[in-house]
This record gives structure tokens, C-alpha cells and sequence, in this order.
């Protein structure tokens, strides 16, 4: 069966840790797709946010 895990936070570091901890729970060749954005939002105070997310697809 078909299954994604969604990830999102606002540190490039911080994505690539949970989603490193994740593949380490499937097998390698359950593994289908990664699909990775990355988004910026400007506060009224002139400052910017990211928002690094990623979309898992792989085999249950």
C-alpha cells in the first residue's frame, strides 16, 4: 500500500534530520519519492521566514 509522511520546518537542518530518522524506519527499496519546497514569508516587520517542507512516498 501507498503511503506519504509529510515533514515541515523552518530549518534546512532541521528537515533533513526528521526525514534521515524516518528512512531509517523503512526498508530502502520501499522507498518511492521525495518531494521537497521550500516557501518564504515576509512578517510586517520586514522580516522573512522559511518554511522547508518534504512529502515521503514509499511502500507500507
Amino acid at each position: 500500500m501507498v503511503q506519504v509522511k509529510l515533514f515541515d520546518c523552518e530549518h534546512e537542518k532541521d528537515l533533513e534530520s526528521e526525514i534521515n530518522s524516518f528512512l531509517k524506519k523503512i526498508d530502502e527499496d520501499n522507498l518511492i519519492d521525495i518531494k521537497f519546497n521550500v516557501a518564504t514569508i515576509n512578517e510586517e516587520q520586514n522580516e522573512q521566514i522559511y518554511c522547508f517542507s518534504a512529502m515521503v512516498i514509499y511502500n507500507k
